[in-house]
């Protein structure tokens, strides 16, 4: 089988592809091309064990080197694709070269999106999305020194955690009213604000940036109100945009993503998509999405391989997420898209430990899990099932979980 089958990016769906494909049947010549410059690895660690300088560069990897030689996977590592001929179905590289393929495969991910505010050229004034945005700023953590994070997202938490832990003085930026506006309830944000409150973070919320202030790096951050705050380090985490334009360009569907159907394929039946790039059909909720989660990038790039090798695997797993800061983990069943209420439960035999389900209409649609693993594995259970549910019995501890969503 002298076929070739292109993926471009080297991320989390890349990797899990080339190597869905060879389970799948796929003999011909498999290229993976990234403008990274590291083998496969995972992001998550980025913001949390590898800026704490817990672990080191090889522990990040998805897999070792040897398996990828083993599956005949071969990388084009630190080049970039420019553009794309359908027509003659090859990848044109930056720097001219032309590769032909016979099935194409987008697992580009995301990139940052930048705060264009005066001073953002300082030194100092970093984003965190892959290695080498880490190590960035890890140069700059200072023991003692001001870091300002912009942004209160799950990344912006988790560094705050990282930077405090390592003894920086941080404050959290943050333009809405309290923290995790977009992606939890009140009762979650206002969990998570007392935490690091009382890890020594200070976290302005209704702020926001105004410029940066510095020589050649940064020294500070002036806001809109114009207050000042010294700063050695500012790390701006104020979302993504998924990386489409490639997509784009060639004529194909693209909606905050490339749009794919539920076995991950495109309107072009020789080009696939998986990932963070993807905007994708969800029969649970009913409308397409974009998930930013490993668990996403995984699970679509197994359908997406099967789809290039003429197999209908449809992709079609609940979302769900998780964040660690300090000793405290969050995991995220469901997606709380509507919800017209919450039941908080708290667990009484954890330091640190509640389940916040969200509700629509009386059936669980969501829930964010907070050192309770228990109710998170429930929760991953029980939700594609659309369980309805005695709101007072889902709050009492002392109610079965696992056979209370089972009657619902």
């Amino acid at each position: 089988m002298n076929k070739t089958c292109i993926i471009i990016g080297a991320s989390h769906a890349g990797s899990e592809l080339a190597i869905a494909l060879r389970k799948e049947g796929w003999e011909g010549k498999i290229l993976v091309i990234s403008d990274d410059t590291h083998l496969p690895y995972h992001r998550p660690p980025l913001s949390k064990d590898f800026l704490s300088g817990e672990r080191e560069k090889d522990s990040l990897l998805i897999r070792a080197a040897g398996i990828y030689e083993k599956q005949e996977i071969e990388f084009l590592l630190g080049v970039r694709v420019e553009k794309i001929d359908r027509a003659q179905k090859t990848v044109q590289l930056k720097n001219g070269e032309a590769i032909g393929y016979d099935k194409l495969a987008f697992c580009t991910g995301a990139r940052v999106l930048p705060l264009r505010i005066p001073g953002a050229e300082l030194d100092g004034v970093c984003y965190l999305r892959d290695m080498k945005d880490a190590e960035a700023i890890r140069a700059h953590i200072v023991p003692g020194g001001n870091a300002v994070i912009i942004g209160a997202g799950y990344i912006g938490l988790e560094a705050a955690a990282s930077l405090t832990k390592l003894g920086m003085k941080v404050t959290v930026l943050e333009r809405e009213d309290r923290v995790l506006k977009r992606v939890t309830d009140k009762v979650v944000a206002d969990f998570f604000t007392k935490l690091h409150t009382e890890a020594g973070v200070t976290i302005h919320t209704s702020s926001s940036a105004h410029s940066f202030v510095g020589q050649d790096r940064v020294e500070m951050v002036e806001l809109k109100n114009g207050q000042h705050l010294p700063a050695d380090l500012v790390l701006v985490g104020i979302g993504v945009r998924p990386n489409s334009e490639l997509a784009e360009a060639i004529g194909l569907e693209v909606n905050d993503g490339i749009v794919v159907d539920k076995y991950a394929r495109t309107a072009d039946p020789d080009i696939v998509a998986a990932g963070d790039c993807t905007s994708h059909p969800n029969a649970l909720y009913g409308w397409h999405l974009r998930l930013e989660s490993v668990p996403n990038a995984m699970d679509q790039a197994k359908s997406a391989a099967a789809s290039i090798c003429g197999i209908d695997k449809e992709y079609n797993s609940l979302p769900w997420f998780w964040s660690d800061q300090y000793d405290v983990t969050l995991q995220i069943a469901g997606l709380n898209l509507d919800y017209d209420q919450v039941v908080v439960r708290h667990n009484s035999q954890k330091e640190h430990s509640m389940v916040a389900w969200y509700l629509r209409e009386g059936i669980v649609i969501a829930a964010d899990c907070i050192n309770y693993p228990k109710a998170f594995m429930a929760a991953k259970r029980f939700i594609p099932k659309q369980p309805r549910v005695n709101p007072a019995a889902l709050a009492d501890e002392a109610v079965d979980l696992k056979t209370l969503l089972k009657q619902g």
